[in-house]
C-alpha cells in the first residue's frame, strides 16, 4: 500500500494551479484507480460537475457563486487546464467514476462575507504563525518556508524545480504526494493549525465527508486538496467534535455556475489571492511535458515577429543553448522561467526590456479566455447579453481593444445601444473614448476588455429585469429618481438617448423639470445644460426623438440668462474660476443649441420654460431689450437665443462687481462671435490695464481673455494692438505687485503651445514703431517683415520642382491665360507669382 494512503484513503496534495502536482495526480489516478474522487472545493457545484465534459467546456473557468437575494456578495473557484482539481474532475469523468465536491459550503462560505471580508475559498490556507513570529514568507506562503530550507531565496524556483522539472522522472507516483505531506505535518506542527479563521471549520467539514465516503466505497477513495491540509485530514478526530465545529454556522440562499476565466486574473498581478506568477507559462509546462524549453522558444519567435521584429531560427537555437547553459551554470535539472527568460533578453530582444515585456504580457501571464457551454446554468439577463453579443457578432475578448462604430449602420447602432446599456447597469465591458478618424456624431469609439468580474456584474443587474433592454430601463428610472443633483439627471437624460431607453426617457424627462424647476443654483443649472444640448445631436442618427430634451433645455437656458449676472458677483478667486468653466460650457451649449432647429419645431415663446412658465417678464432681455425666438437670427445682437446670451456677457463686461477673470472672459468671447469689434476690445483692455487697476485684477482680467486653453496666444500674435497693451501693462507692474500676479501670469502664458511662446518671444523682443495702433512692425529678426521677401519665396523653387516634375505645366492664371512664360534662355523657370494659378 502507498504511503500516500497508509491507514485510509488516498490524500493527495497539491499546489493550486501547478502542473507537476496535475501531472502527478492524473498518473496516481492512474495508478490508484479509486472508485470515487473527493476534490476541495463548494459541495453545491456537485451538479455542475459533468458540464466539465461539454465539448464547449474551454478552461479556465470559474465557479461563480452567488447569494441570491444579493448577487454582488460572490465568490469564485477557478480552474485551469494544469490545475490538479480539473485534472481529477477529468479522469473521474472519463472513467465514469463518482466525483464530489467537499469544501465547506458555499452557503456558509458566503454568509460570513459579509461579517468579515475574505479570499476566495479556493485560496490555500496560510500557516498560523504565533504571536511572537513575525516571519512574512511563512504567513504569505508556507512553501517559502520549505524553499528556504532548501537554500533557495525563491519559492516560485524551488517548487519548479523540486516538483515541475523532476515530476516525469519518478518511478513511483505516490512518492511526490507523501513528501509534501511530511513536509506540511512539519510545518503545521511548529506554525499550528491554519492561520485562517475557517480553516478548523473547513477541515472539519472535509473529514465528515470523507467519512461519508469511505462508509459509501470503503478505503478505495482518493482526496485532490490543498496540501496545507492533508495532515488535518489525516488527524483522526470524532464525528461529535468535527460537528460541534459547524454547529450554528451562518447561512444565506446561493446559486453556483460556471464562468469563463481567464490566465490574465490567475495571475497574482490580477489581485487573486490563491494565483501564480506565469499562468501562461505553467500552461506550456503542462502542455509540453517533451523538449520545453525549445518549444518555448517557438512560441516566443513566432509572437516578435508578429509584432515585426527580425527574428530567425537561429536566434531561437542560440536562446535555446543559452538557456540550458545558464540551467547548467546555475545547477538546476532543467531551464525554467529565469533561465528562458534571461535567453530571450540577449539573444532574441538584444538586451531590450521593452519587446520582453512583450513576452512576459502575452505568454508568460497570457489572454486565454475560457468558454462555458450554453447549458450552463445562468440567469435570464446572461442568456439575453449572450444571445445578443452572438446576433451582433461583437464576442467578449480579455485582450484590451478598440471597436470603430458606425451608427448609420444598423450592425454598429445595435452594438452601440447595447454597450450604452450595459454601462447603465453597471457592467464595464467597454469604455467610450475619442474618435481618431472623425469628430461626426455618427462615429463612436469604444475600447472593449472582457473581466472575469463583469459576470458578478450581469448577475447581480438581473434583480433589474430578465432583458438587458428591460434592465436597463429599469436602472435608469430608479436612478434618475434616487439622483441627488440636477446634473447628475442631465447626464442620465444624455445616456438615456445613446442606449436608445425609449420607456425610460418620459421618466428621467418629467424628473429633470421637476429638478430643474426647484433649483435655483445658476452654477447646477449650467452644470446641466450641456449635457442636455448634446443629446439634442443624437437624434438625426439614432432616431430619437428630443424635442421634449430641447423644451427642458430652453428652459434651462432661460433661466441661466437671469441669474448668471447676479450670481456672478463678489466671488473669490476659486468661485470665480469655476463660475468660467460653466460660462465656457454655456457658451459652448449655446452655440449648439441654435444650430439644432429643434427650437423652432418645440413653438417656444420668449421666456418660456418646459411647462409655459416665463423666464423673463415681458419679453425683456437681460438689458430690458425686446427680443423674439425666432431660431434664424442667432448671431445677431437683440435676437434669438444667442442673442440673448450675448447681451448676458455684454452685462458681464460692464460690472465691476464682476471678478476680471469673467469679465475678460466675457469680452473674448464677443470677440469670437463677432458681437465685439477689435477697436472696442482694446478699448476695454486700455481700461482695465489702466494705471488704476489693481495688477491683481488685471491679470485676472488678462487670463479670462487670452487664457491657455481658449487660444489666446494666437489672438496676441496677430493683433499688435493687444500684445500691445499686455506688454506696456506688464513692463509697468511695480515690482512690490509683481511677485504677487506672477503665479496668475505664469499660469495663463505657459499653457500656450512651445510654438506660440516663442512666436510672442520675438515680437515683443522686435518691438514696433507704434504700440496700440494698425502699425507696420520693423525688424531685423527673418521671418518678420514689413513685406514679403520675393528672394525668401522663390528659393522654395527647387523643391517644387522636385515635388512636381521639372515641368509644371499650363496653368491658368488669374487673368485666364496659360501657365508662366518661357524664360529667355529657354528655360521652363517660374517665380512666385507664377504659382497663383498651379493646381497639382
Amino acid at each position: 500500500m502507498p504511503a500516500a494512503r497508509a491507514g485510509g484513503p488516498l490524500l493527495l496534495g497539491v499546489r493550486h494551479h501547478g502542473p507537476g502536482s496535475a501531472r502527478a495526480v492524473r498518473a496516481a489516478l492512474d495508478a490508484a484507480a479509486p472508485r470515487t474522487v473527493l476534490i476541495e472545493g463548494p459541495p453545491e457545484a456537485d451538479t455542475l460537475i459533468p458540464l466539465a465534459a461539454d465539448p464547449d467546456m474551454r478552461p479556465p473557468v470559474a465557479l461563480l457563486a452567488h447569494v441570491v437575494d444579493e448577487p454582488g456578495r460572490s465568490a469564485f473557484w477557478p480552474l485551469a487546464e494544469f490545475s490538479p482539481e480539473w485534472v481529477a474532475i477529468r479522469w473521474a469523468l472519463d472513467r465514469g467514476v463518482p466525483a464530489r465536491f467537499i469544501d465547506l459550503p458555499a452557503t456558509h462560505t458566503l454568509a460570513r462575507e459579509k461579517e468579515e471580508p475574505a479570499r476566495s475559498p479556493a485560496v490555500p490556507a496560510e500557516p498560523a504563525v504565533p504571536a511572537e513570529l513575525t516571519d512574512d514568507a511563512v504567513r504569505i506562503d508556507p512553501l517559502a518556508v520549505l524553499a528556504r530550507t532548501a537554500g533557495h531565496d525563491d519559492p516560485e524556483r524551488w517548487w519548479e524545480d523540486a516538483v515541475e522539472h523532476r515530476s516525469g522522472t519518478r518511478t513511483d507516483p505516490f512518492a511526490p504526494f507523501a513528501a509534501l505531506e511530511e513536509a506540511m505535518g512539519v510545518l503545521r506542527g511548529a506554525y499550528g493549525g491554519g492561520g485562517h479563521a475557517r480553516d478548523p471549520e473547513r477541515e472539519a467539514y472535509m473529514r465528515l465527508q470523507v467519512r461519508a465516503a469511505r462508509r459509501e466505497f470503503g478505503d478505495d477513495v482518493a482526496v485532490v486538496c490543498g496540501a496545507w491540509h492533508v495532515p488535518a485530514l489525516r488527524r483522526r478526530t470524532t464525528v461529535a467534535a468535527d460537528r460541534a465545529l459547524l454547529k450554528g454556522l451562518p447561512r444565506v440562499r446561493t446559486d453556483m455556475t460556471w464562468v469563463p476565466w481567464t490566465h490574465r486574473r490567475l495571475s497574482r498581478a490580477g489581485g487573486y489571492g490563491a494565483g501564480i506568477d506565469s499562468p501562461g507559462w505553467y500552461g506550456h509546462l503542462f502542455d509540453a511535458p517533451d523538449r520545453p524549453v525549445e518549444r518555448w522558444m517557438t512560441k516566443v519567435a513566432r509572437l516578435l515577429r508578429d509584432e515585426d521584429r527580425m527574428v530567425s531560427s537561429a536566434h531561437v537555437i542560440e536562446a535555446v543553448r543559452l538557456a540550458d547553459t545558464l540551467a547548467a551554470v546555475r545547477g538546476r535539472p532543467l531551464a525554467g522561467l529565469t533561465e528562458t527568460t534571461d535567453a530571450v533578453r540577449a539573444v532574441m530582444c538584444e538586451g531590450s526590456d521593452v519587446p520582453l515585456a512583450l513576452v512576459h504580457d502575452r505568454l508568460v501571464v497570457g489572454d486565454v479566455l475560457g468558454e462555458v457551454p450554453p447549458s450552463a446554468p445562468a440567469v435570464p439577463l446572461q442568456r439575453d447579453l449572450a444571445r445578443l453579443q452572438k446576433r451582433l457578432r461583437i464576442k467578449p475578448e480579455p485582450q484590451e481593444r478598440e471597436l470603430e462604430l458606425d451608427l448609420r449602420g444598423e450592425t454598429d447602432a445595435g452594438r452601440s445601444r447595447l454597450l450604452h446599456r450595459l454601462r447603465l447597469l453597471g457592467i464595464g465591458w467597454g469604455e467610450p473614448v475619442a474618435s481618431r478618424g472623425s469628430t461626426g456624431t455618427f462615429r463612436e469609439t469604444w475600447r472593449l476588455r472582457w473581466e472575469p468580474e463583469l459576470s458578478v456584474r450581469v448577475a447581480e443587474a438581473g434583480v433589474w429585469g430578465t432583458t438587458v433592454l428591460s434592465a436597463a430601463t429599469a436602472r435608469t428610472e430608479a436612478d434618475a429618481v434616487a439622483a441627488p443633483a440636477l446634473a447628475e439627471v442631465t447626464a442620465l437624460a444624455e445616456r438615456c438617448l445613446l442606449a436608445r431607453l425609449t420607456d425610460a426617457l418620459p421618466v428621467v424627462m418629467r424628473v429633470l423639470a421637476d429638478r430643474a424647476a426647484l433649483d435655483t443654483d445658476v452654477g447646477h443649472l449650467a452644470q446641466a445644460l450641456p449635457a442636455l444640448v448634446r443629446s439634442l445631436r443624437y437624434g438625426d442618427v439614432r432616431g430619437t426623438d428630443t424635442r421634449a430634451l430641447a423644451e427642458v433645455a430652453a428652459g434651462l437656458a432661460e433661466r441661466i440668462f437671469v441669474g448668471l449676472p447676479p450670481a456672478c458677483a463678489a466671488l473669490d478667486a476659486e468661485a470665480a474660476e469655476e463660475m468660467r468653466r460653466h460660462v465656457d460650457a454655456v457658451h459652448g451649449a449655446v452655440g449648439l443649441l441654435g444650430e439644432t432647429g429643434l427650437l423652432g419645431e418645440t413653438g417656444l415663446r420668449r421666456g418660456a420654460g418646459p411647462s409655459g412658465e416665463t423666464g423673463l417678464p415681458g419679453g425683456a432681455g437681460p438689458l430690458g431689450e425686446t427680443v423674439t425666438a425666432s431660431p434664424s437670427a442667432g448671431g445677431r445682437r437683440g435676437t434669438g437665443m444667442r442673442g440673448r446670451w450675448h447681451s448676458v456677457l455684454r452685462v458681464l463686461t460692464g460690472r465691476d462687481t464682476v471678478p476680471g477673470v469673467l469679465r475678460g472672459r466675457a469680452v473674448r468671447l464677443l470677440l469670437d462671435d463677432g458681437e465685439l469689434g477689435q477697436e472696442e476690445a482694446a478699448r476695454l483692455m486700455g481700461l482695465v490695464l489702466s494705471p488704476g487697476t489693481e495688477p491683481g485684477d488685471a491679470a485676472a482680467w488678462i487670463e479670462g481673455f487670452v487664457g491657455g486653453g481658449s487660444g489666446g496666444g494666437m489672438l496676441l500674435v496677430h493683433d499688435e494692438r493687444l500684445l500691445g497693451l499686455v506688454d506696456a501693462w506688464l513692463t509697468g507692474v511695480p515690482a512690490e505687485a509683481f511677485t504677487d500676479v506672477l503665479p496668475l501670469l505664469r499660469r495663463t502664458f505657459s499653457a500656450y503651445e512651445a510654438g506660440v511662446r516663442r512666436t510672442l518671444g520675438e515680437l515683443v523682443r522686435r518691438g514696433s514703431r507704434a504700440r496700440g495702433s494698425v502699425a507696420t512692425a520693423v525688424s531685423g529678426i527673418p521671418g518678420f517683415a514689413p513685406e514679403p521677401d520675393a528672394a525668401r519665396a522663390d528659393a522654395v523653387l527647387p523643391v517644387l520642382r522636385l515635388l512636381l516634375g521639372p515641368e509644371i505645366g499650363p496653368a491658368a492664371e488669374p487673368d485666364g491665360s496659360a501657365g508662366a512664360e518661357e524664360s529667355a534662355d529657354g528655360d521652363d523657370t517660374v517665380d512666385a507669382d507664377d504659382l497663383v494659378g498651379v493646381d497639382r
